[in-house]
């Protein structure tokens, strides 16, 4: 769908409300915002539903087992990591 707006003397810009209805975007709702070679996207961050993030968690878990990734090594890179921090 493509539709115009401008932006405000505040900078600010809105999003056309049949746009909002289509994407289900509510008051509130945070966007990552990327610039690129003149253009600019806006990408909604929507948690996860409990479904998505089962899912999400079983293929981190069958990652890690592939590359033999376990909660010690882990526990450890998260120490090396804190270390070097400070």
């Amino acid at each position: 769908m493509t539709m115009l707006t401008t932006i405000s003397s505040r900078g600010q810009v809105v999003l056309p409300k049949k746009i909002r209805l289509e994407l289900n975007l509510t008051k509130g709702m945070q966007f990552l915002v990327l610039s690129e070679e003149g253009n600019i996207l806006l990408m909604p961050i929507k948690m996860p539903s409990h479904t998505e993030y089962s899912r999400l968690l079983e293929r981190a878990r069958s990652w890690a087992k592939v590359v033999g990734m376990t909660e010690e090594s882990i526990a450890d890179a998260v120490k090396a990591v804190r270390a070097g921090s400070k």
